[in-house]
């Protein structure tokens, strides 16, 4: 077909035809690459080496997760956070973690464009029905690819890391040890700059907060007057705990997506399969969630691979251990998962708390609190170390995957996204960030 050509313009064949060239023949292999089409953002992909081009749309409906960040696995196309799989036509042909007899419901589908063809080296995409029934001829001149467009906004509302009410909560802002008595630390907290002075024992804070408060071996700073629970942590002041802090980390990604990426329990296997993903206990049973004032607490038995356990090694224990997870959130960002190890009698308490610096920043705190490690009443400095860096690398793995998101927040609205049932926890922490959200509007807090 011959296109319609102005001096001095270059008309975009997609304009005149419906078809849009995204990508040249040669850079699409088995490795999903994100391209545009009509304004909709797409993966094109080949399912096994030198199969025809698949296109399909670019998020998984499960976490929007971004599909380029996925991998192809026996001819399906899988999401890297939970392993859901995707075939040519866009069907979810597997969760996992609705095990083998689970079955994917409806919406888990993938859209896909009316049409796709390759045609003098480019792959070309028709986002809908066209007279055109192949694409444009490319007359001597490369077609130029439109840019790949950006996510689109969910349809409800998404908590960020500057919504109003986290005015009303206490968030970390340092370790206690990067503050000595007559010192300050400079700190971001909610998109404004703080000074965090602690002179003769007392901190303090600049402008003036409601409160500033070390806690846990961490500075707190309270914007306005608190509404939330404070998290409790017995093992803090339990002598058979020693604690350790991680290196504090820095995130791109929203606090509240973080929050869930640490309550979710399907991830292990995917994005934890080189620390401590068991990649064949993919199945998450069903748990409860008790809800409580100002956030939940949920206690599962899980499969683990015990790497470091020293009776492995001694041949007096399997590898594949049981443990006991005990999942405790208050709003907004303080977490606590307490890990109970059955067979080898340790018990490793994380604590997870985000400051939510500015819209696009989040400071990650990790503290370990550690009891029993390998068997021994009293740790060694080195095992302590290990724990640390064994940390840092599951931290790491989780903050790649999060790089990916080009999240503005978590979603609050339950159709934004799809739950099955092993994200009860995720869904408990929608309903209580929006709750926590609310109250910013209800008329004694708009009176106050």
């Amino acid at each position: 077909m011959a296109l319609t050509r102005t001096v001095g313009t270059r008309l975009d064949p997609g304009t005149a035809t419906g078809w849009y060239p995204v990508a040249r023949s040669a850079d699409v292999g088995t490795a999903p690459r994100p391209v545009g089409a009509g304004g909709r953002a797409y993966v094109v992909v080949r399912l096994r080496p030198g199969a025809e081009v698949t296109a399909l749309s670019a998020r998984c409906p499960h976490r929007l997760v971004p599909l380029a960040a996925g991998t192809v696995v026996d001819g399906r196309l899988q999401c890297r956070y939970h392993g859901w799989q995707f075939n040519a036509e866009g069907r979810c042909v597997d969760i996992p973690s609705l095990g083998a007899d689970g079955t994917p419901p409806p919406r888990a589908d993938l859209g896909a464009p009316w049409a796709v063809e390759e045609r003098d080296g480019w792959v070309w995409l028709a986002p809908d029905r066209t007279s055109s029934l192949r694409p444009p001829r490319a007359s001597g001149t490369a077609p130029t690819p439109e840019p790949v467009p950006g996510p689109p906004a969910p349809s409800g509302p998404v908590f960020g890391n500057l919504d109003p009410s986290l005015e009303h909560a206490w968030h970390p802002v340092a370790l206690a040890r990067e503050l000595r008595d007559g010192g300050y630390v400079q700190v971001q907290l909610l998109g404004r700059n703080w000074t965090v002075h602690r002179s003769a024992g007392e901190l303090y804070g600049e402008p003036p907060a409601w409160g500033v408060q070390e806690r846990f071996g961490a500075i707190w700073l309270a914007p306005a007057e608190p509404r939330e629970r404070p998290l409790e942590v017995p093992e803090d002041a339990d002598p058979r705990f020693v604690a350790a802090w991680l290196p504090p980390a820095r995130s791109g990604s929203p606090a509240g997506p973080l929050a869930d990426n640490f309550l979710d329990v399907a991830h292990f296997p995917f994005v934890h399969a080189a620390t401590f993903g068991a990649s064949d206990e993919k199945e998450v049973p069903a748990y409860d969630v008790d809800l409580e004032a100002g956030g939940f607490t949920s206690v599962q038995d899980q499969w683990f691979d015990n790497t470091e356990d020293p009776g492995v090694a001694a041949g007096t224990r399997p590898l594949r251990q049981r443990r006991r997870a005990t999942y405790v959130y208050r709003a907004p960002f303080q977490l606590l998962l307490r890990l109970e190890e059955l067979d080898a009698g340790a018990v490793k308490t994380i604590l997870f708390v985000l400051q939510p610096e500015d819209a696009d920043s989040t400071r990650v705190y990790t503290c370990m609190l550690l009891s029993g490690i390998g068997g021994a009443t009293v740790i060694p400095r080195g095992v302590i170390a290990a724990e640390v860096a064994f940390e840092e690398a599951v931290l790491a793995e989780d903050l790649n995957l999060q790089a990916r998101m080009e999240s503005t927040g978590l979603p609050l609205m339950m159709r934004d996204e799809l739950h099955v049932r092993a994200d009860r926890l995720g869904v408990a922490l929608r309903r209580t960030l929006a709750d926590f959200a609310a109250a910013d509007h209800r008329p004694e807090r708009a009176s106050a």
